[in-house]
């Protein structure tokens, strides 16, 4: 989980910088020349594949832990909850908010990437996911449906990043306080960078 949670995590920082190329002046030939690049460039294709690979080893093994932790918690429930005393709500509810997030995922991947990546398969060609994003954008419950994704997602990077330098042992007190606040200040920035892409399209903001 810590190596496919980081592994995901840089794929955010990249994923998050392309789009918001949109906000830059000129930012549709900005935003389409990254999309273009990262759609044929032979070593993005080939990274595309282990980014796959990476989503669907982090659920499967999300999927897994949450049944191994059910399992405890049924043979041995605690009489009195001590609730956020112990652990904050967000990390006791990794399981429904990686739901939460799996369902933005696939809704967005079949918006965007699924139709691309079709498309050029079919013609050679790429779809202009600027254009592409400025529609679909303009249905208020798309729109409403990408910002409650993109808080869930914020929560669920917020328990994960710590998580999982914890995991690989930087958890320690030195660090803790550190990483606790790299990981919420990035949660916060990417997950509002993420909803303002939206809600930028359908207020005009961007056009």
């Amino acid at each position: 989980m810590a190596f496919t949670g980081l592994f995901l995590i840089a794929f955010l920082i990249v994923h998050v910088y392309l789009n918001a190329q949109i906000f830059l002046p000129d930012g549709r030939e900005k935003f389409l020349a990254g999309a273009h690049f990262m759609g044929t460039n032979a070593l993005t294709r080939v990274l595309e594949i282990g980014l796959v690979v990476g989503f669907l080893a982090h659920i499967i093994q999300g999927l897994m832990l949450w049944s191994q932790n059910s399992k405890k918690r049924s043979n041995g429930r605690y009489a009195v909850k001590a609730g956020n005393a112990t652990s904050k709500w967000y990390s006791r509810s990794m399981g429904l908010l990686g739901t939460l997030v799996l369902l933005f995922l696939i809704m967005h991947t079949a918006q965007f990437w699924i139709p691309n990546r079709a498309n050029q398969f079919a013609t050679g060609e790429e779809i202009d996911l600027y254009e592409k994003m400025k529609v679909t954008f303009q249905n208020p419950i798309v729109v409403v449906l990408y910002v409650v994704g993109c808080i869930s997602l914020c929560f669920h990077l917020v328990h994960g990043f710590y998580s999982a330098f914890q995991t690989l042992g930087m958890g320690t007190a030195r660090y803790k306080t550190m990483i606790r606040n790299i990981g919420v200040a990035f949660a916060i920035i990417v997950s509002i960078m993420f909803a303002m892409m939206p809600i930028a399209f359908f207020t005009g903001w961007v056009a």
